[in-house]
């Protein structure tokens, strides 16, 4: 095995991450810098670049030393030609050509993939996954993704998008989603879905709640708050939870149920919320999901927090 390097870079809205592995895994060296999204991102690529060189020269190393560099992104990738369109939070609005300008500039082979898909590689290779050939991530942030990787190999689909996790109907007739269908599981279980629901649950209750009496006061509220008040007993955020817990344990069923891989990893800003959530999540998970399915596959928390981006990344340039 070579003993080159892998250079990792998780990409998003505000921050970029980098790190320098080794070939098992191990980070050696981290940094980050600010995203500039102005001018239509512009800015984005050439900083990237820029931090990458500035820090191969602090570290005495040059593009021999490395094995590839990986990185993920929001938007729609084209993982074959090194392209990303539609990454709206990072005011990409026209295709970009990371590939083509990074490989260029550093003399390094590039390869790139979805953030979230980058994220259950990551967590795959060094985290909740264990190294298992069938693991799913879902990632629960102001909205939900996930990543699919079956039998050993990452799923894109036709169009890149498997893994759509948050687009899966749990409710026909529920919320309005911003993909123009109803009922998708990130209207009811991202962080921005918990806040919904707690808003529409607490206009029909009548009973004694410090969480209610919050968003009657007008004051806003977030995923952390009705969770934390659910933690310490309040009966309305109780409620909310074990809702919110229903609709993700009933998504995650079907995904049990289509791929039955090994773990299911809960990952994200909501997950946050720890083993409370996790075992109401998993009462549900065991109701719709068959007996084989029940008894093979695993609900867990994902473990790399900040770290999975670059850990996946660089598993990219491993590959």
């Amino acid at each position: 095995m070579t003993d080159k390097k892998l250079l990792g870079v998780d990409l998003g809205g505000t921050t970029a991450k980098f790190a320098i592995l080794t070939q098992d895994g191990e980070i050696q060296q981290r940094w980050s810098i600010d995203t500039n999204i102005l001018d239509e991102g512009r800015h984005i690529i050439p900083d990237i670049i820029a931090s990458i060189q500035d820090h191969l020269q602090l570290y005495h190393m040059d593009a021999q030393d490395f094995q590839g560099i990986g990185m993920g992104t929001p938007g729609t990738v084209d993982t074959k030609a090194g392209t990303v369109i539609g990454a709206y939070n990072l005011n990409w609005k026209t295709l970009q050509q990371p590939k083509r300008d990074i490989e260029a500039a550093t003399g390094i082979p590039f390869a790139i993939d979805n953030d979230v898909n980058v994220a259950a590689m990551g967590e795959q290779w060094k985290g909740a996954g264990e190294a298992a050939d069938n693991v799913t991530l879902v990632a629960l942030g102001t909205g939900i993704g996930g990543g699919i990787i079956a039998d050993g190999h990452l799923l894109h689909g036709v169009a890149g998008s498997a893994g759509e996790i948050g687009h899966v109907t749990v409710d026909p007739n529920g919320y309005l989603c911003t993909c123009g269908k109803k009922g998708c599981l990130e209207t009811i279980a991202s962080a921005t879905g918990v806040v919904r629901v707690a808003r529409d649950m607490a206009e029909e209750y009548a009973g004694d709640s410090q969480l209610k009496q919050t968003l009657d006061d007008g004051d806003e509220i977030s995923s952390k708050i009705v969770f934390d008040c659910a933690k310490a007993g309040d009966k309305l955020a109780l409620m909310i939870v074990d809702r919110v817990s229903y609709f993700l344990g009933l998504g995650l069923g079907n995904i049990g149920n289509i791929l039955n891989p090994e773990y299911i990893l809960i990952g994200g800003g909501v997950s946050a919320a720890g083993d409370f959530l996790l075992t109401r999540v998993d009462k549900y998970f065991k109701q719709f999901t068959f007996p084989n399915v029940r008894e093979t596959t695993k609900l867990r928390l994902a473990t790399l927090g900040n770290t999975a981006g670059v850990i996946g990344a660089a598993s990219l340039a491993r590959r």
